[in-house]
């Protein structure tokens, strides 16, 4: 524990000048995005150059850019990701409230996708070479290749207008009904999963079939173990570390993936928030949302490497 415990403080050591950089790199951004607060400000009237002025100096947008950084990341560190020049409303509110639909969204992308990638990279290796694992690697170059926006567009004609099983857009609280839950959100987190699913079958498959060829497989199995039992408790274990740490990679995509999804479905969470804001010329909150997206990959990719510690005893001993 003493070695986890040492190498999980040099990954958050690591973690805070990272976290600062993607700060840096998004107040930047914006800062030369065509987006101006003081133009949204006015969006609809005619100002003065005096009116625009007298805007740019309450909010401090003449002072040097140096400047301005250091104060944004002192609001930051007090919680504040400043003010809709729109709605007036701060934008860590319209944040936390958009915000546990994108989670909902992508924790439900995630599980459909490990159960799916599981079950088919495991199948695949097993029958390695014949049929199965031909089909299943067929069908996963097409998931790995077809975008998640193509395959949501396919879902809603096919299995929603087409078929009637699915609304084609809205969002149903679980509170309200939790059937109703499950059908707003399912064509969604499958849109969103199924590429994911996909290139992690591929790694699966790899990773099983190449600790399947180890001597210590054929040994157990030599000795009378049933093959299931050799593949659920041993193969799989060991095998599963690599797409460990292909996984948070994976969550980020589905993170960053669930804004363009919920703009299609019209989910009401993170991506239709930047979109709305985009449209509206509004950057304080698309700063705020893009912030807090890039530092949920950042610390989901901590949480990964933690867990990568915790199952490679061979990582632990070289710390």
């Amino acid at each position: 524990m003493a070695v986890i415990a040492r190498m999980l403080v040099r990954r958050i050591l690591v973690l805070i000048p990272l976290l600062l950089g993607v700060v840096a790199f998004v107040f930047v951004i914006m800062r030369f995005s065509d987006s101006k607060p003081e133009y949204a400000y006015f969006q609809g009237a005619n100002p003065t150059p005096e009116q625009i002025r007298q805007f740019q100096e309450e909010n401090g947008l003449l002072d040097p850019l140096p400047l301005r950084y250091l104060r944004f990341v002192g609001d930051l560190l007090q919680g504040d990701m400043g003010t809709s020049v729109l709605t007036k409303r701060p934008v860590l509110d319209s944040v936390v409230t958009a915000m546990p639909l994108t989670m909902q969204l992508t924790i439900l992308g995630l599980l459909i996708a490990v159960v799916l990638a599981l079950l088919f990279g495991v199948t695949a290796a097993l029958y390695r070479d014949r049929w199965p694992d031909h089909l299943i690697r067929v069908v996963s170059l097409v998931g790995v290749a077809a975008p998640a926006f193509w395959l949501a567009l396919l879902m809603i004609q096919w299995l929603a207008v087409g078929q009637g099983w699915f609304p084609t857009g809205g969002y149903i609280n679980p509170a309200d009904s939790l059937s109703g839950w499950l059908r707003s959100m399912t064509l969604p987190a499958l849109s969103l999963s199924l590429p994911v699913a996909a290139q992690l079958t591929r790694i699966i498959r790899t990773s099983v079939v190449e600790e399947l060829d180890k001597d210590y497989v054929r040994t157990a199995i030599g000795s009378g173990l049933p093959p299931i039992v050799v593949v659920g408790r041993n193969v799989l274990r060991n095998a599963l570390i690599n797409p460990l740490t292909v996984l948070g990679l994976r969550i980020g995509y589905l993170l960053g993936g669930a804004v363009v999804i919920e703009t299609i479905y019209s989910l009401p969470g993170m991506g239709q928030l930047m979109i709305n804001a985009v449209r509206d010329g509004d950057p304080a909150v698309v700063q705020g949302v893009v912030l807090t997206i890039a530092a949920g990959f950042v610390v989901v990719n901590l949480v990964v490497d933690v867990l990568y510690l915790l199952v490679n005893p061979r990582l632990r001993s070289a710390g």
